[in-house]
């Protein structure tokens, strides 16, 4: 092993460490960690490997750096805020639209590849489908196909999703979840979505994938939704500590 290498691994290795100790309770939320050089003295590393284990911390909201003050454990109203979590139906109808789902398909079918590695499950493994059209305006905008690992899939199949949005139907069942990293990004309208949303195949769409996270970091929600883009914006209102964009080059 390279010393990069080398040291690369014991700041993931630290990283690991306190993150099993925050999500187990060890730490509390809102509760002051160890002075930064009584934790470097403790894990036996420098300074500098143990401030790279706590910006990963930083990075994944399970800390916050207050300078002059200490680091601290995310409280509950800043890790785990569900506010801003809500399913696309939920959104939309907040902002006053007449939302009516049509649930098309719901089976447990084996995972494709990539569903599989979203929701870091082995080769083979099944999980609930759960495929919707959302309309608006009086007519299908959405088209949404949603993989759901087991067991929790097997616990939400049989609910209503003409009225139950997938989130509420999760929290319902005990699960609680956390945080969904979401990329949105233009494409073109393919054979079995144009077929739900009735517009030709090759219409501008917008295609977002979203993966959704309990508590202690498991995927749990794979979400992938084809959005007309005759039918819908993307709109963000940025405040100076309020949204985080990450502007990327697509190929």
């Amino acid at each position: 092993m390279t010393a990069d290498a080398g040291h690369e691994a014991r700041y993931r290795a630290i990283a690991a460490d306190l993150a099993a100790k925050i999500r187990s309770g060890h730490y509390a939320p809102g509760e002051a960690l160890p002075p930064q050089r009584e934790l470097s003295a403790s894990y036996g590393v420098t300074l500098m490997t143990l401030r790279q284990a706590l910006r990963q911390l930083s990075d994944e909201r399970l800390i916050v750096q207050r300078p002059g003050k200490g680091t601290f454990v995310s409280p509950p109203h800043l890790a785990y805020q569900l506010d801003s979590l809500r399913s696309l139906a939920d959104d939309l109808r907040t902002q006053g639209h007449d939302v009516r789902t049509v649930v098309v398909g719901r089976a447990v079918r084996r995972a494709p590849a990539r569903v599989a590695a979203e929701l870091r499950l082995p080769p083979g493994e099944s999980a609930l489908r759960l495929e919707r059209v959302r309309e608006f305006a009086g007519r299908p905008a959405v088209h949404q196909v949603s993989w759901v690992r087991r067991p929790v899939g097997d616990r939400i199949r049989d609910r209503d999703f003409t009225e139950v949005s997938l989130y509420t139907a999760l929290a319902d069942a005990g699960v609680a979840v956390a945080r969904a990293s979401e990329v949105v990004r233009p494409g073109l309208l393919g054979g079995a979505a144009a077929r739900r949303l009735r517009e030709p195949e090759g219409s501008p769409v917008l295609l977002s994938t979203r993966v959704t996270h309990t508590l202690d970091g498991t995927p749990v929600v794979s979400d992938h939704a084809t959005i007309l883009g005759s039918m819908m914006e993307i709109r963000t209102e940025r405040a100076a500590t309020g949204l985080s964009l990450t502007w990327r080059a697509t190929s």
